[in-house]
């Protein structure tokens, strides 16, 4: 994937056209926005650029390290995500250990940590050190939701490239131009990272499926457990969408905000439109300030699933919050 492929962020393209056209390259990136903006795909791109055997302001996607790069199989690119809730001490030391070898070919070698914020302070201490001394050439890219994330030790020893909102109806459009469904394009837009992960959800199988459990939970009233309830509940997890509770509770924030958005009119913005009438009926049962609390229940059981919380026990929590108000 080039730069071309990615929607917007033009001004993080240029900041990083001109460090690959004079080879000034930064020992250090933060990528620093939010989610749906676009920095994962734009760091494989910028990888891919730099290992480009063609080089120039862009990767040819053609010659055989953009091809291992898009493939993952790169042996100088080095991907570091969180072990369950963190990334960890050990997690660094191994990737120290793998940088002091010789690279595999004559240039540099990258790795890129998603949700750097996530690092113990072991790990952050034990990067910073080796920030300090990085040996050459090798480029860290790091992905975080903000500088103010990170230390600021680690900011001060990188190029801080800040990424905005990503353009969501683009990505929509996008979607629906490639012949997706509408509804789900916009759900997709609202919970991934960029057009390549939206377009990924959307065409799974079960994503749609999850769509509709959220919109069953959503409507029933919230201040008791029916039948509908529970069967909406035993949908879940007596078929292979238990394995996908995260996504569900970060859809039901969405479902949530939609409430705010009818109250505030500003139902443009709905990720559920078709609901659109039922909506507007129930917003005004609640506050503004419930509602929130109700999208601040719903992400702290994604949240705790991320922590290896059982995905039925945090939903069976997260219900019950709800209904307590």
């Amino acid at each position: 994937m080039g730069f071309e492929q990615i929607l917007g962020q033009e001004r993080v393209k240029s900041i990083l056209r001109s460090a690959l056209t004079t080879r000034k390259i930064a020992h250090a990136y933060l990528f620093a926005g939010p989610s749906g903006s676009g920095r994962r795909e734009m760091a494989q791109a910028f990888a891919q650029a730099i290992f480009c055997e063609r080089g120039g302001a862009d990767a040819c996607g053609e010659c055989l390290s953009c091809r291992k790069v898009m493939h993952g199989n790169h042996p100088d690119l080095h991907v570091i995500a969180p072990d369950g809730a963190t990334v960890k001490i050990e997690q660094i030391r191994a990737l120290q250990r793998e940088l002091s070898y010789r690279s595999a070919g004559a240039g540099y070698k990258v790795y890129m940590i998603e949700a750097s914020e996530t690092m113990t302070t072991q790990a952050a201490n034990s990067l910073l050190k080796f920030l300090e001394e990085p040996p050459a050439p090798v480029v860290a890219i790091l992905l975080a939701p903000s500088a103010q994330a990170v230390l600021p030790t680690i900011v001060s020893r990188s190029q801080l490239v800040a990424f905005t909102s990503g353009d969501r109806e683009a990505l929509e459009a996008a979607l629906v131009a490639e012949g997706k469904p509408p509804l789900l394009s916009r759900a997709a837009v609202n919970l991934a990272s960029g057009l390549a992960a939206s377009r990924k959800l959307v065409e799974e199988n079960w994503f749609a499926e999850i769509r509709n459990v959220v919109i069953q939970l959503g409507k029933e009233h919230p201040s008791r457990f029916s039948a509908n309830l529970l069967q909406a509940q035993q949908q879940v997890f007596k078929t292979d969408l238990s394995e996908h509770v995260e996504i569900l509770l970060q859809l039901m924030a969405l479902w949530y905000r939609d409430m705010i958005y009818a109250m505030t009119g500003r139902q443009q913005l709905m990720v559920f439109p078709d609901q659109g009438d039922w909506i507007a009926k129930t917003a005004w049962s609640r506050t503004i300030d419930g509602w929130v609390s109700a999208m601040e229940s719903a992400l702290m059981a994604a949240r705790r699933i991320k922590a290896h919380v059982p995905p039925q026990l945090a939903l069976e929590q997260f219900l019950v919050n709800v209904r307590e108000g």
